[in-house]
Order: C-alpha cells, then structure tokens, then sequence
C-alpha cells in the first residue's frame, strides 16, 4: 500500500493485529531518460579512453556512485554476494580475518537524487573529455520527466 500518513494509519488499524507490516517511505525512482543518458555517456567516455563500457561505468560508480563498507571472513568469496566491489583492507578479530570491502549499488537501484549525482559525475569526466554534453537546462528537465 502506498499513501499519505493519514490513510496508512487508518488502513493500519483496519488489519489484523497479528500480522507485521513494514512502512517505507517511498522516493521517486530514477527516470528512464536519466538511465539512457548516463549510459550514452558511459559509452561515449569509453570510446575516447577506447576501454568497455563496463570498465568505464564500474570507475563512475566508484567515483560517483552509492557505496557501504562490508566486512566479511577472509575465507569467503565476495563475488557470490556483490557484483560491484572492491577490497579496502583487512583486519583481525578474536583471531579470525576479516577483509573490508567497498560495495558499490548499481545504478539500476538507484533513486532520482542518486542518479542525479551520478549524472552529474558522469557529465563532468565527459566534459574534461571534450564530449558534447547536455545543457543545465536540459539536464534539469530530463530529471523531471
């Protein structure tokens, strides 16, 4: 259910009082248009590095992108649990490894605020590039549609 506080509340007290019910509040999600600009570029910025879009949209995420710190038992393998990380340093405690990762969500997951970050980052390294980019104003009404 989706809806203003007042009628969350009131569809709350009308279910059964057994059941457990988690409230999110709900952010706009990135725009299609956002998604299919970031990658124009990506893909422009890769072509004048002449590295894969892939090489170049994992180095925007790092440099611009949404990331946590996880720690895990050095034994274990990170690449069944995260596709975009990077190891940041180890550590011991009560004598077992621990190694420190990046973790870098795809910009699939993003929301409109994040995707407009990572655009923002990712207009900047095409413009030191010399890449035709788009104006603020076009930016800005891409964000809203």
């Amino acid at each position: 259910m989706t809806g203003k506080p007042e009628s969350i509340i009131q569809w709350l007290f009308m279910q059964d009082r057994d059941k457990t019910f988690e409230i999110k509040e709900q952010k706009k999600k990135r725009s299609l248009s956002q998604n299919s600009y970031a990658w124009e570029l990506i893909t422009n910025i890769g072509n004048e590095l002449r590295k894969s879009k892939e090489e170049v949209y994992l180095q925007m995420l790092k440099d611009y992108g949404q990331r946590e710190v996880v720690s895990m038992l050095s034994s274990i393998n990170p690449t069944g649990y995260f596709k975009y990380y990077e190891e940041i340093g180890t550590g011991m405690v009560n004598d077992k490894e621990f190694t420190h990762y990046h973790i870098f969500k795809g910009s699939s997951e993003y929301d409109s605020k994040e995707m407009s970050i990572f655009i923002d980052g990712i207009v900047q390294e095409a413009q030191q590039l010399g890449i035709e980019t788009l104006t603020p104003d076009e930016i800005t009404r891409m964000r809203l549609v």
